[in-house]
C-alpha cells in the first residue's frame, strides 16, 4: 500500500502533529551527533533543538495547522515563544538526565544520546501544549 501526501493530510490533526513533531525531533536528535563533534554537549543539544524548531514550524504551519486564522507574524511569535520554553526544557532535562541519572548509573556509553532523547520527549510535551493553546489557536 502506497501512502501519498493527500492521504497524510487526511489524517487526524493529532496524528499529523505527532508525525511532524516526530520528524522534526528525529532531525534534532540525529543532528546532535554531528554538532557534538565540534561543540560541547549542551551547545550541541541547543543547536540541534534550534534546527528541529525551524523544520517543525514549516511542517506544523503547512501540514498540521494549515487553517489557522492567525497571521504569519503572530504564528511565528507564538512558535518562537513556545519553542524557546520547549528548548529550555529539552536542554535542562537532557543535562539532568545525563549528569544526574544516567552517568551515576554507570551508563556512560549511552548517557548522551539517551539523555538527549529524554530531553526531546519532555520538550515535545511542552511544545504540544503550547502550540495547541498559543501558536496555532484560532484568533
Amino acid at each position: 500500500m502506497r501512502l501519498y501526501l493527500q492521504d497524510l493530510i487526511r489524517l487526524d490533526q493529532r496524528v499529523r502533529f505527532l508525525l511532524a513533531g516526530g520528524f522534526a525531533s528525529g532531525v534534532s536528535w540525529a543532528s546532535r551527533f554531528l554538532f557534538n563533534t565540534v561543540m560541547p554537549f549542551a551547545l550541541a543539544v541547543a543547536t540541534a533543538t534550534a534546527l528541529g524548531m525551524v523544520i517543525g514550524f514549516l511542517i506544523y504551519r503547512s501540514f498540521v495547522f494549515p487553517g489557522s486564522s492567525r497571521s504569519l507574524a503572530a504564528q511565528l511569535g507564538g512558535f518562537l515563544l513556545v519553542n524557546l520554553i520547549g528548548g529550555l526544557v529539552t536542554v535542562a532535562v537532557a543535562i539532568v538526565a545525563r549528569d544526574g541519572l544516567l552517568m551515576p548509573l554507570g551508563l556512560t556509553e549511552i548517557a548522551a544520546p539517551a539523555a538527549h532523547a529524554i530531553g526531546i520527549m519532555a520538550g515535545a510535551v511542552a511544545n504540544y501544549i503550547g502550540h495547541k493553546t498559543v501558536t496555532f489557536r484560532t484568533a
